[in-house]
């Protein structure tokens, strides 16, 4: 079965979520246009004093590693040009 751009993302929002949950957060796909993915923080994510750390360590990271496709990733108001880092 081929998965959907937007599956390959929900897999890896999968692998993060549990680490996220441990602080009362979450995460949500919004959309995923052409090579960029757009995401929501969720919960006691999107209220998070250190945002970024969360973003570039876990979130960033993860979807650099497993999806090669993604150039860029979109989190609320920050982006993140990946295909640099």
């Amino acid at each position: 079965m081929v998965k959907t751009r937007e599956q390959e993302v929900e897999h890896v929002l999968d692998m993060i979520r549990p680490a996220l949950a441990l602080d009362m957060g979450d995460i949500k796909l919004v959309k995923v246009e052409d090579d960029t993915v757009y995401l929501e923080l969720l919960g006691a994510c999107s209220t998070c004093p250190v945002p970024d750390i969360t973003m570039k360590d876990v979130i960033i990271v993860a979807i650099k590693n497993f999806l090669p496709w993604v150039k860029k990733v979109q989190i609320g108001q920050h982006k993140f040009d990946i295909s640099t880092l």
